[in-house]
C-alpha cells in the first residue's frame, strides 16, 4: 500500500498537495443525482420517496411505515445492553451541560436618550435531524444533535435515519433518539430523507432547519435545499489532521488517522503534518500494519492511498500554515506545548490538545457536538451548537429624544438612497 508523503523541507510544494488541501466538500456527481431525486420528491411526495427507497436501497415500504412506532422504539430500548444504556446516560449529561453553558441570554442596552436596544433568542419550531445509519449506525450522532435542540426549547424534533431492507432501524439509534428527546422518528435515509424534510410530503411535514452529518449524497442534497430550509453547515465525509512534533508516538498517530478513515465511505480524508521525518515514516508503517487488522479494509485502503497525505515540514509555523489551509473537521495537536501552537490555528472545526485528548473522545462523549464542518468549510462554518436551534431577534424601543437625535442621519441616508418615504415615516412621528 503506497501512502503519499510530501517533504516540504526541500522547498517547493508539489501541486498535488494544493489539490488535496482544497478538495471540495461536495462531490459533483453526487450533486447531479441529488438534484434529480429532489425534483422527483418535490413533485411526487410520499410516492416518490417510496420509489427512491426501493430503487436506491432495496427497501419496499409504503408511506404508512415511514414513521417508527412507539412499540418499535420500546422494543429497541428493551433490546440494547445495560453498558450502552449507561453510556447514553453519561453522554447526555455531558452534552446537555455543555449546551446549557453555551446558550446566549436575552440582553439590552440603553440608547443615548432613554430608549432600549437588544436581542431576544427564541427556539425554532420544527427541526429535522439526520442520523447516519448505513455503513455505520451512528447512534452517537443522535446524542450530539437532538439534545441541543431540546435544550434550546424546540418543540418538534424530527429525527430521520436509514433502515434495513426489511424496514428495521438499528435499536441503538432508536434508544439514543428516544432518550435524547426526539419527538418523531422516520426510517428514511439518503437524498430522499433530506427531500422529505425540506419539501414535506403527505405524511411528513416540512421542517424549518435540517442538521446532521452524512455521506456525499446527503451532503449534496443538503446544499441543494438551502433556502427552502435552513442548514447547520456542509458536513460531509469525516476528516482528521494531526499536527505533531518528533515527540509523538507513531502508533498512536496512525490509530488517530485510522479512526476517521474507518467510517467506510472511502471519501474520508486524513492528514499528518509533522516536523519529524522519522515520525512520518513510522506512521506510514503503522498505518499499513493497523489497517490490516480493521474490518473495512477496502474503503480504508481507498482513503490511505488516495485521500491521505503525510507532510513533513521544516518547522511548526509552516505546519500551522498547512493546517489552516486544510481547515480540518478535526485537528489534533501533539506537540510539546499544544496550547502555544493553538494560538496560530484559525481554521478547524474542533481542536484536540495533547496526548490525552483523542478525537474519539469528541466523537462519542466529551460534550461539544461532533457535527462539524468538512471539506475546508471550517474556514467559514463552525460546529453545531445549541444556538443553531434558536432564532435571534433584534428589539428596538426608542424614546422621542433618541429619534430626534437620529433624524439628521435618517434624512441623509434617505436622500442618498432616494427613499423619501423612509425619512417621512420618521419625521411624521415628531410632528
Amino acid at each position: 500500500m503506497k501512502i503519499p508523503m510530501v517533504d516540504l523541507r526541500r522547498g517547493r510544494e508539489p501541486a498535488s498537495l494544493e489539490g488535496f488541501l482544497k478538495a471540495s466538500a461536495v462531490d459533483p456527481a453526487a450533486e447531479k443525482l441529488a438534484s434529480v431525486v429532489l425534483d422527483r420528491i418535490r413533485g411526487g411526495g410520499d410516492g416518490a420517496v417510496a420509489r427512491c427507497m426501493r430503487d436506491f436501497n432495496g427497501v419496499r415500504i409504503g408511506p404508512e411505515r415511514f414513521r417508527v412506532t412507539e412499540a418499535e422504539i420500546a422494543a429497541a430500548a428493551a433490546s440494547v445492553g445495560r453498558p450502552f444504556r449507561r453510556a447514553v446516560a453519561d453522554v447526555l449529561r455531558r452534552v446537555r451541560r455543555f449546551a446549557k453553558a453555551g446558550m446566549r441570554r436575552d440582553w439590552a442596552i440603553r440608547a443615548p436618550r432613554g430608549g432600549r436596544l437588544g436581542e431576544r433568542f427564541l427556539p425554532l419550531d420544527r427541526v429535522g435531524v439526520y442520523v447516519p445509519g448505513g455503513v455505520s449506525p451512528l447512534a452517537s450522532t443522535a446524542l450530539m444533535t437532538v439534545p441541543l435542540a431540546a435544550v434550546a426549547g424546540v418543540r418538534e424534533i424530527v429525527a430521520t435515519t436509514p433502515c434495513g431492507r426489511d424496514g428495521s432501524v438499528n435499536p441503538h439509534i432508536l434508544h439514543a433518539l428516544r432518550e435524547a428527546g426526539a419527538t418523531e422518528i422516520l426510517r428514511l435515509g439518503g437524498i430522499q430523507a433530506i427531500g422529505a424534510l425540506a419539501f414535506g410530503t403527505e405524511t411528513v411535514r416540512a421542517v424549518d432547519k435540517i442538521v446532521g452529518p452524512g455521506g456525499p449524497f446527503v451532503t449534496a442534497a443538503k446544499r441543494l435545499v438551502y433556502g427552502t430550509v435552513a442548514l447547520d453547515m456542509v458536513a460531509g465525509p469525516s476528516e482528521v489532521a494531526v499536527l505533531a512534533d518528533g515527540g509523538a508516538r507513531a502508533d498512536g498517530v496512525a490509530a488517530d488517522l485510522l479512526s476517521q478513515a474507518e467510517h467506510g465511505t472511502g471519501h474520508e480524508r486524513t492528514l499528518l503534518v509533522t516536523t519529524s521525518m522519522r515520525l512520518a515514516e513510522g506512521v506510514r508503517r503503522q498505518l499499513v500494519r493497523q489497517a490490516a487488522l480493521l474490518p473495512r479494509r477496502g474503503p480504508i485502503a481507498e482513503v490511505l492511498t488516495k485521500r491521505t497525505r503525510l507532510v513533513v515540514v521544516p518547522d511548526l509555523a509552516t505546519g500551522v500554515a498547512v493546517v489552516n489551509r486544510f481547515a480540518p473537521e478535526h485537528l489534533e495537536i501533539l506537540t510539546a506545548d499544544p496550547r502555544r501552537v493553538l494560538r496560530g490555528i484559525r481554521c478547524a472545526g474542533a481542536v484536540f490538545l495533547g496526548p490525552w485528548t483523542p478525537e474519539s473522545a469528541g466523537d462519542f462523549v466529551a460534550g461539544p457536538s461532533h457535527v462539524l464542518p468538512t471539506g475546508g468549510t471550517a474556514r467559514y462554518f463552525a460546529g453545531l451548537t445549541v444556538e443553531d436551534f434558536r432564532r435571534r431577534m433584534s428589539v428596538l424601543e426608542l424614546s422621542r429624544g433618541d429619534l430626534e437625535q437620529m433624524m439628521p442621519s435618517i434624512e441623509a441616508f434617505a436622500r442618498v438612497e432616494d427613499l423619501p418615504a423612509h425619512a417621512r415615516s420618521a419625521r411624521s412621528r415628531l410632528g
